[in-house]
């Protein structure tokens, strides 16, 4: 049979750009389907505008602990508008820089959301377009539980073109994305409650980095209040939908908020797509089902990115795309490692982590010794802020490799990246230690862990 595209790609995502234009460039013919803005999540309302966000919350500290430095900084202000406003025309600018990416590499670009009409067919804004492999890549979407009141609450889409910043905020949930939005609201000035219904944020997270970064958050301002739960939410002046927030807690409390944002998880975005129509399975929470070379179980249709029930982060999907371009067009099986995959939570302070945390390696039985340490960094010497950092190494004793790093303090996004090559090239306690540091920095505690570092483990 002949179709109109050799390759059909729902989602204008990172994994679906990157996936269309390779396979365009390699002589497929290639359409994309996007309803949003090209670029997707990250792009538009996710990675890329949060990390904005947060460089503009981190002045709002910055300018405090300068004084020790020797800088004034009487009559500082901030203006949301000029922010919000700057970061969509930076935005935008990406936006072109994607539909050049995609033009340039002679992918066909189609305005709308689509939806399947069979396993080689699908439909956008009344057309049908046919493809001999079909690729699923539309991410996933901000989870709200339903409740009294849900309705005013607003999901982290929302928090990328806010009218005006609260005085009052409440964040709910205990995951990556309720963290970063507390402390970017927070350092720019709102007074900031996280509520997690849980016993301690950031679950899956090593247990240790999880107790220090909550003590942080604390210091750094936010209320963060722990086994919280909301029970229902109303307006204080029902003749006023843009007025305060009064919210009512499962334990019997009330307080009043000017805004509310439920970051309580991500979902696929599969709602839309008709997948029975062409065969393709999915999970109870809605997570395409894939075998490993990314196949549903419709022979024609493939999924990738968050959309599956694998790690929901960008340079993950863009991996996964060039691995089912290397499956398609070389015929090689894929063999994607999901272990020792770095990854940053840009809170304040950040988080950066690789490989197995202490629970994670108990649980598979390994025999390792644990390095720990936290300390005070030098800049807050002169800040007077009493932020400190930890840092943190599994090391398995069967053959002195580490098999962990964990840090939560400054740049530790951008130590893990470095640390995450060593651990994924087997590097062992004996490499780090023949490591030179770099001095003064924090990152030079990595390479320096003696004996005396050696956590007690129960």
């Amino acid at each position: 049979m002949a179709y109109q595209y050799d390759l059909f790609v729902i989602g204008a995502g990172s994994g679906g750009v990157r996936a269309s234009r390779v396979a365009a460039s390699k002589g497929y013919k290639v359409a994309v389907a996007e309803g949003s803005a090209l670029g997707g999540t990250c792009v538009n309302i996710g990675c890329v505008p949060k990390k904005l966000f947060v460089y503009a919350s981190e002045y709002g500290h910055g300018f405090g602990e300068a004084a020790g430095f020797g800088w004034s900084n009487e009559g500082t202000k901030f203006d949301w508008s000029v922010l919000r406003d700057n970061k969509t025309k930076e935005i935008e600018r990406l936006n072109g820089i994607y539909g050049n990416m995609l033009g340039n590499a002679g992918v066909e670009v189609i305005s709308g959301y689509a939806s399947f009409v069979d396993s080689h067919t699908v439909v956008v804004g009344g057309k049908t377009y046919t493809a001999e492999r079909i690729l699923i890549a539309v991410g996933a979407k901000p989870f709200i539980p339903e409740f009294p009141g849900s309705d005013l609450v607003v999901s982290s889409n929302e928090m990328f073109y806010l009218e005006s910043l609260p005085g009052k905020a409440l964040v709910v949930g205990g995951g990556y994305i309720a963290v970063e939005f507390a402390g970017i609201l927070n350092g720019l000035g709102v007074d900031t409650s996280l509520a997690y219904r849980g016993d301690q944020l950031l679950r899956g997270f090593d247990e240790d980095v999880r107790a220090f970064a909550s003590e942080e958050y604390t210091k750094s301002g936010i209320d963060v209040r722990l086994n919280t739960d909301v029970e229902r939410i109303e307006l204080l002046d029902a003749d006023d939908p843009n007025g305060e927030r009064l919210v009512h807690f499962k334990d019997g409390s009330s307080e009043s908020f000017g805004l509310i944002l439920y970051a309580t998880g991500r979902v696929p975005n599969v709602a839309p797509l008709d997948l029975e129509k062409a065969g393709v399975e999915f999970g109870k929470n809605g997570a395409v089902k894939v075998n490993n070379n990314f196949q549903t179980t419709a022979e024609s249709v493939f999924a990738l990115g968050d959309v599956t029930d694998k790690i929901q982060l960008t340079p993950v999907a863009i991996k996964e795309a060039m691995a089912l371009i290397d499956y398609w067009f070389d015929g090689k099986e894929v063999d994607f490692d999901y272990d020792n995959i770095p990854t940053a939570v840009f809170s304040q302070p950040a988080i950066g982590t690789v490989g197995l945390s202490e629970q994670e390696a108990e649980a598979r039985g390994i025999d390792f010794r644990v390095y720990q340490t936290d300390f005070r960094a030098m800049k807050h010497t002169l800040s007077g802020a009493t932020t400190r950092s930890l840092m943190k190494l599994l090391v398995n004793n069967a053959d002195d490799k580490v098999i962990g790093a964990h840090m939560v303090g400054d740049y530790s996004g951008e130590i893990i990246q470095g640390l995450g090559i060593a651990i994924k090239a087997g590097a062992t306690k004996a490499d780090f230690d023949a490591t030179v540091g770099v001095h003064p920095t924090s990152a030079e505690e990595f390479v320096t862990f003696s004996a005396n570092a050696l956590k007690e483990r129960k």
